[in-house]
């Protein structure tokens, strides 16, 4: 695999990942326009690792009071934090538990232009609506184990090419009222245990295959990912702290109308 290559699909996942603006969807585009083989495990695998740090660097406070509060639990003293890391948890089981089907029933999910194109503009309008009706009022501290299953449940969504994760797990957090910059950083944390289980799950397989060789470059797709991505978390939540999510919308359409006037004119 080239250099251009590890750094074109590194910077892709990395920025796209927490940008509502799919990450999976642009990933199916990169072959399509380049011609690129598919990238291996070896790549989706260091990809994920980086993703992962740049979600555990930008929010260590927040990581390191979870833990702390999760490992309380089990001393009988309930906090705050405590809370909040079990309600993450609880999202997490409808994505693992859909995306494990999916993967052993269907072969995994539709990796199409069409898909793509269609998941871009009807998100689009998802996300627009919902940033238009949702209130603003609330904060994390009132998150409650229902609100928390209700974002958990709308995450499997996102296995559709051209949803994107954060973005449904922010429109499920706004529709119910919570800030922007609060949807999304219980969107990012909400990644963490969902990227650490893809990155396993890839691993294991490769682990399986046995092929050394193909590791070749993951240093590199890492470092590429986690750099971009960490930029991508920064630059969204200032974003959001006094703006709405219209700039992604607008790309949203314009990408889905353009794939369909591509594949249909």
């Amino acid at each position: 695999m080239s250099l251009l290559q590890i750094f074109v699909l590194s910077v892709v996942q990395g920025l796209t990942e927490f940008l509502p603006i799919s990450s999976s969807g642009h990933l199916v585009l990169v072959p399509y326009l380049t011609g690129w083989p598919d990238q291996g495990l070896a790549l989706d695998v260091a990809v994920h690792v980086g993703t992962l740090a740049a979600v555990l660097i930008y929010f260590w406070r927040d990581v390191l009071a979870l833990l702390h509060g999760f490992f309380r639990l089990f001393a009988g003293q309930v906090t705050r934090e405590g809370r909040l890391a079990l309600y993450i948890l609880a999202a997490t089981i409808p994505a693992l538990a859909i995306g494990f089907a999916l993967e052993k029933l269907a072969g995994g999910t539709p990796r199409r232009i069409e898909v793509v194109a269609w998941a871009m503009i009807g998100f689009a309008l998802v996300l627009w609506i919902a940033d238009r009706v949702g209130m603003r009022v609330k904060r994390l501290e009132h998150m409650t184990l229902g609100q928390a299953l209700v974002v958990g449940i709308a995450q499997p969504i996102a296995f559709i090419p051209g949803t994107s994760r954060s973005g449904i797990t922010m429109v499920a957090a706004r529709l119910m009222g919570y800030e922007r910059e609060e949807a999304a950083r219980f969107s990012f944390l909400l990644s963490i245990p969902a990227i650490v289980a893809a990155g396993l799950y890839e691993g294991l397989k490769l682990a399986q295959t046995g092929n050394g060789a193909a590791l070749s470059g993951a240093g590199l797709a890492l470092i590429f990912s986690a750099v971009t991505g960490l930029a991508a978390i920064a630059f969204l939540m200032r974003w959001l702290r006094r703006s709405s999510f219209a700039p992604f919308v607008v790309y949203r359409l314009i990408l889905g109308i353009g794939l369909l006037i591509w594949l249909y004119a």
